[in-house]
């Protein structure tokens, strides 16, 4: 394939000592000429490629059919009103509703009633305690930059807004509605020059003043990559904040009396471990963490003594507690997983009641009313079930559907199947393999994804592009690597730094496994991965570049050397480490796929997608690995990179997801040989 001409730099730096070769730098300056003209042919190169591939118009209208099922997120309660996401068949994004005293359902935010384009995206919301006005952050473009702004909830009224530079800011409202603590960057101005995505500080604001003359209440002196997190008892006495150096699995947490003036209480502070907490309506600060725990335990504590926690419920040894709710009589609703599978299970003093739910799935949002009761709802969903929303009643023991999918669909068959399998090490990893039920007949075209990374667990779930697969023939199989959550906080840390290459191994021995289980072949064989999981692909692809067929690699970290200083990769320094300490360089430069790439090889068919709002992994480093593998590739395999506009690194909507899923299935099944 004639690819774009993409001259080669003879730069090399030289690092503790290391050279260094990055013969693509020039690529890094997006708006470049040289890199302009150069993204604009590979842009031709690739738009030729996928739409000339077969079965693209069945496989989108597929697609569509299984996504019209929607979604629906569970309800955030508010003095007996509930708040709740939910996206119907023929909607771009879902809508937040609410419903009235008098049953009345009604849209309180509907994105693409504020941007019929469909890049506008609802990034956060948050009732007042009363229920009576609405906090709620908007981004464009895929930027996430989030713009604050407030409305009254029975009317729709705007009060407030926008306020800018709130990018991953909760808000903690006070009793009353009259004012909030939220997280907010300091001025562009105001910061050194190229860390305008750091330096957070939680203030606190009243509704319709100007947000210059908010409070600062925390974060000067501390870490300028900190995020802060912040909550309100239902009370308002207690505030609690906790402080993250970037996506360092540690947190420090501090306990404000709003009664008093004098400084906050540590309650976890300069300690490896995660820890979150806040006061429920007993008066406790009920604490959850992984500290001496790495599948976590609940702990109690008095607000005047803070760091004497009693626990409540102890790690269990093969089970990651991931949510609690407190219920009426001190009932507790505990949400756990095991090798990635929710449970859920009343606790009462001693008494352990296990609660049955539908199937081998995932739960999430477990929530409660505020004032206290006996029923808690959750989200529920398998991977051939879509999302809908459960309500347990602890008196009763009963689980019921509070509100199924929005839409339906008739599936193919399709079975889920669990994977074990063991890694180089004689480690045993798990997954889940989805494939057509009743064909016996194998090796078939197969798909694996995996992530490992940042404590990111890959559980079961209704997934539009791995149905619309194995509905065609194929296999889809998802990888709980290490660097994930699945099995706990040590089963993170097996994955990151210096122990980064276990993630890649395991990858890797899944795809042995799946040969040696007669799954597939390597020439059936593609693999996908995106963000993390971009990098994920993007090593199995210069480690072991005859093992597979096709590669998708989205959103991608590939330049580990430089990945820092662009992006928010300096938040993520503690995952992988920074090239500035001559040690973690070495661990870098060992797997960073654009420094692995050998000339005079065979390459597989890869596929790149990046997306040119995306604030937080740069294209670049998908712009620099594309050219130097068409540089060496010794293949007829196709190398190609699929840029996107006005869509970011996060939420798209859904003619967007399509659009994106019909070009990298039928890439894959080009390669591995699956009819679309």
């Amino acid at each position: 394939m004639p690819y774009p001409s993409a001259p080669r730099l003879d730069l090399v730096d030289q690092l503790h000592g290391r050279p260094v070769a990055d013969p693509y730098r020039w690529l890094e300056d997006a708006d470049a000429p040289e890199t302009v003209a150069w993204s604009a042919a590979q842009d031709t190169l690739a738009r030729a490629h996928l739409d000339a591939l077969r079965g693209r118009d069945r496989l989108a209208a597929r697609l569509e059919a299984l996504l019209a099922t929607g979604a629906v997120g569970a309800p955030a309660w508010r003095e007996g009103r509930p708040f709740w996401l939910r996206r119907a068949p023929g909607q771009e994004h879902a809508v937040l509703l609410t419903r009235d005293p008098d049953g009345t359902e009604r849209v309180l935010l509907d994105p693409v009633a504020l941007d019929p384009t469909g890049a506008t995206t609802l990034d956060a919301w948050a009732p007042s305690k009363e229920g009576t006005r609405l906090a709620y952050q908007l981004s464009s473009g895929g930027d996430e930059e989030s713009l604050l702004h407030v409305v009254n909830v029975a009317t729709g009224e705007r009060l407030d807004g926008p306020v800018d530079r709130c990018r991953y800011s909760p808000v903690a409202w006070q009793p009353g509605g009259e004012a909030f603590f939220y997280v907010r960057r300091l001025a562009p101005g105001d910061v050194p020059a190229g860390e305008e995505q750091y330096h957070r500080r939680v203030w606190r604001h009243v509704v319709g003043a100007d947000p210059a003359t908010d409070d600062l209440v925390w974060g000067e002196g501390l870490d300028p990559t900190n995020y802060y997190g912040c909550s309100v008892s239902r009370d308002g006495r207690w505030l609690v904040v906790t402080a993250s150096a970037g996506t360092a699995p540690r947190d420090d947490v501090w306990l404000f009396d709003l009664e008093s003036d004098g400084p906050p209480a540590e309650v976890q502070v300069g300690v490896d471990a995660r820890c979150s907490a806040h006061v429920e309506r007993d008066g406790r600060l009920w604490v959850t963490t992984d500290r001496d725990a790495p599948r976590g335990r609940l702990c109690v504590a008095d607000p005047a003594a803070p760091q004497d926690w009693t626990t409540v419920l102890a790690e269990e040894p093969d089970a990651v507690l991931e949510d609690w709710v407190l219920l009426d009589d001190g009932v507790l609703a505990v949400l756990r997983s095991r090798h990635a599978r929710s449970e859920v299970a009343l606790h009462d003093g001693d008494r352990v009641t296990p609660v049955p739910l539908p199937g081998a799935g995932s739960a999430g949002g477990l929530t409660a009313d505020p004032r206290g009761g006996t029923r808690t709802w959750l989200s529920w969903t398998t991977a051939t079930t879509p999302g809908q929303v459960l309500v347990l009643d602890a008196t009763t023991g009963d689980v019921d559907v509070w509100t199924g999918s929005p839409g339906s669909v008739e599936l193919g068959e399709v079975v889920a199947t669990p994977l074990e399998w063991t890694s180089y090490d004689g480690t045993t990893v798990r997954g889940q393999v989805l494939s057509p039920r009743g064909v016996p007949d194998r090796p078939r075209p197969t798909v694996l994804y995996g992530y490992g990374g940042f404590g990111v667990a890959l559980t079961p779930a209704f997934t539009a592009s791995a149905l619309a697969w194995v509905e065609a023939g194929g296999v889809w199989v998802v990888a709980n690597l290490r660097g994930g959550s699945e099995e706990g906080e040590a089963w993170h840390r097996a994955g990151m730094r210096e122990a980064k290459q276990n993630v890649f191994d395991d990858f890797a021995s899944c795809a042995d496994a799946l040969l040696e289980q007669g799954w597939t072949t390597p020439e059936q064989l593609g693999v996908y991965g995106g963000s993390n999981g971009g990098l994920l692909v993007g090593a199995a692809l210069t480690q072991r570049p005859s093992a597979y067929a096709a590669v998708v690699c989205s959103a991608p970290l590939l330049d580990m050397v430089r990945y820092e200083q662009f992006g928010l990769g300096r938040t993520w320094n503690d995952e992988y480490g920074t090239s500035a300490d001559p040690e973690e360089l070495g661990w870098l430069l060992s797997y960073s796929p654009y420094h692995r790439v050998e000339p005079e090889t065979a390459y597989p068919a890869v596929l790149f997608t990046v997306f040119d709002g995306d604030s937080r992994v740069d294209p670049l480093h998908a712009r620099k690995l594309c050219a130097a593998l068409q540089w060496a590739t010794t293949s007829d395999a196709p190398v190609l990179l699929r840029a996107e506009r006005d869509v970011g690194h996060g939420a798209r909507s859904v003619s967007r997801t399509v659009g994106l899923s019909v070009d990298t299935l039928s890439f894959l099944a080009r390669r591995t040989g699956l009819d679309l």
